[in-house]
């Protein structure tokens, strides 16, 4: 499977990660900020400045996973974007989605449903658009 490497286009990987991290700044600060807060149950915190961490783990935690996808992608021979939505919908929901509720219910989540819905769809999205953009750069 790892054979595959030298057959990626790095290129696409780099540009399908590119609006899956920037997707995440409009997820989490414009379109849902007042649910995600909620969530969270810190609705009347301050706005603070972020910590680099808060920028630098998410990116490097998308790169992960558009590179996982690159790999899979190839190694399963996805050429079509039919192909790229099933895969999309089968490591959206399968890993990502799954495993962002997971991680939500947990005592420190106040609204675990709300969060993992909202984080969920965010990744489920998110891989949808890695996944196209890996296929059509193929």
């Amino acid at each position: 499977m790892f054979n595959v490497l030298a057959e990626i286009s790095w290129l696409s990987v780099l540009l399908a990660f590119v609006p899956y991290f920037l997707l995440g700044a409009l997820w989490f600060t414009l379109l849902f900020s007042k649910p995600y807060k909620v969530s969270l149950g810190r609705e009347n915190d301050l706005p603070q400045k972020l910590a680099p961490i808060f920028i630098i783990g998410p990116a490097l935690c998308c790169l992960v996973i558009t590179i996982a996808s690159a790999i899979l992608i190839y190694a399963l021979k996805i050429d079509s974007y039919e192909n790229a939505v099933i895969f999309a919908i089968l490591v959206g929901l399968g890993y990502l989605v799954a495993n962002t509720v997971n991680i939500a219910i947990n005592p420190n989540i106040p609204k675990p449903l709300l969060y993992g819905l909202i984080s969920g769809a965010y990744h489920f999205v998110g891989i949808l658009i890695v996944s196209l953009i890996l296929v059509r750069m193929k």
